[in-house]
């Protein structure tokens, strides 16, 4: 469903609230009454209420062609949630980055000195 969903924002939906969007995950509940549909987009969570708005708009077509694609006794309600993962993902690689320019910084700023040899027989 994910796979398809993806397909279907990329080349039937001209909204432009909705470009440049990834779906990351569906998850389906048992009883088949509602598809959590997880988005995120290359602008971080700037954007979320924005294609949040976009996704509801298109919510029945979207329900309409992935029903047409994806072979489901009855088919889901959709639910629309920003997925927050990869901007945090982004933002504690920073901080590791930050981390060790700040290691070598302090390794740069120690003298070197030169191991004593010690002959020993």
């Amino acid at each position: 469903m994910r796979e398809e969903l993806s397909e279907i924002l990329l080349q039937e939906v001209a909204d432009p609230r909705l470009a440049g969007i990834s779906i990351t995950d569906v998850k389906v509940d048992r009883e088949l009454t509602y598809a959590d549909i997880y988005y995120s987009s290359l602008e971080g969570s700037e954007r979320a209420e924005e294609i949040l708005n976009g996704l509801e708009h298109a919510q029945g077509f979207l329900r309409r062609a992935l029903a047409e694609r994806v072979d489901l006794r009855i088919f889901p309600k959709l639910r629309f949630h920003y997925d927050p993962t990869f901007e945090r993902a982004e933002r504690i690689e920073r901080l590791f980055e930050s981390l060790h320019e700040g290691e070598q910084a302090n390794n740069s700023d120690q003298p070197h000195t030169e191991p004593q040899s010690t002959d020993v027989e």
